[in-house]
């Protein structure tokens, strides 16, 4: 699998976010990530769906959303016209097979996203279900924390899950990206490299996300 590169917007500046989107799209972005948070599921409030749908207007990039909520089942519809994936934790107050099961009635990829402390064996029930697997690599919930170095052996640990039942989903990582745990996390077997402070606060954006890729 070839190498993403989704800028997180968390870490862009809020009060110029259509120049932040545009922006990272023509430095050569493969993906646009959107952390929704809730202030329930993690201690921390960042924006909603008006937000997302504002960031669409200014990429043509597909939206992956990932959903830190409580109840992402209550806010999917919000967000099913604008994402072309949307993501879900494990952890969430939610029938889980059933919210995947919708994301992807609605036309959008699936995404399962797991925090640092779950095992990676939770998500086998739900093999084949979805259709990205998002492993954070730090405490969701605030940008700019340092990548949690013990999450490269879950990743090892997907990779060998997803081989062994011949499923092709590609690994997302999430927390802590830059140049040097990206090439970390892609000998491990991720290959989606969510990055916000890294690209944001990079002089040259194109020439960080094509040091990432």
């Amino acid at each position: 699998m070839k190498t993403i590169v989704a800028p997180s917007i968390l870490a862009c500046d809020f009060a110029r976010l259509g120049d932040e989107v545009a922006d990272v799209t023509r430095a050569g972005a493969d993906w646009i990530h959107c952390d929704v948070m809730d202030g329930h599921f993690v201690d921390n409030i960042s924006f909603g769906s008006a937000f997302v749908e504002a960031a669409s207007r200014h990429t043509d990039l597909p939206l992956d959303v990932h959903l830190m909520i409580t109840n992402p089942d209550r806010y999917l519809d919000r967000y099913l016209p604008i994402a072309r994936s949307v993501d879900i934790h494990l952890e969430a107050d939610a029938d889980i097979p059933e919210t995947l099961e919708r994301i992807r009635a609605g036309g959008k990829r699936a995404g399962l996203a797991i925090n640092p402390h779950t095992p990676i064996g939770s998500i086998e029930p739900y093999l084949g279900k979805f259709d990205i697997l998002l492993v954070m690599t730090v405490e969701p919930g605030f940008g700019g924390q340092p990548f949690m170095q013990d999450m490269l052996p879950k990743i090892r640990a997907a990779e060998k899950m997803r081989d062994d039942r011949k499923l092709d989903f590609p690994i997302t990582v999430d927390g802590g990206i830059n140049v040097q745990t990206a090439r970390q996390c892609r000998e491990a077997g991720a290959n989606v490299m969510v990055a916000g402070t890294s690209v944001f606060r990079a002089k040259d954006r194109a020439a960080e996300i094509a040091a990432l890729r």
